[in-house]
């Protein structure tokens, strides 16, 4: 079986299951945060033969700071797949946020530049 993630939406990631058996029966997933089993997981057949789509609701004591990684397996324990949530004090550190706050000096000293530009003209 595959696992393709589609979305995080209001607190649901949502995936897409494919290549289960076509016994009619509904594949067995688990989903686990800090070894924790989580509760809502919904598992719905989708409109192809094989494809089962997956809604993970977060819990909300996993929205905190630091990387909190949710597993995915099929019943056998063989992981299909992961996500993460990283935010707080784990988040200033994340490369991304250094290219986001990068972008927003280089508009700034832009703007400073053109006005340089403007007021010596």
């Amino acid at each position: 079986m595959q696992l393709t993630e589609i979305t995080l939406r209001n607190g649901v990631w949502q995936g897409r299951l494919t290549g289960a058996p076509d016994t009619g029966a509904e594949p067995q997933v688990a989903v686990t945060w800090q070894d924790r089993p989580v509760e809502g997981v919904a598992l719905t057949a989708s409109d192809q033969p094989g494809q089962w789509d997956l809604a993970v609701p977060v819990p909300a004591e996993a929205v905190a700071d630091g990387v909190q990684t949710f597993v995915i397996a099929d019943a056998d324990g063989e992981r299909l797949g992961t996500f993460s949530l990283i935010a707080g004090a784990a988040a200033s550190d994340d490369i991304r946020v250094e290219i986001e706050l990068l972008r927003a000096e280089l508009d700034m000293l832009k703007r400073a530049f053109r006005r340089h530009c403007v007021e010596t003209a």
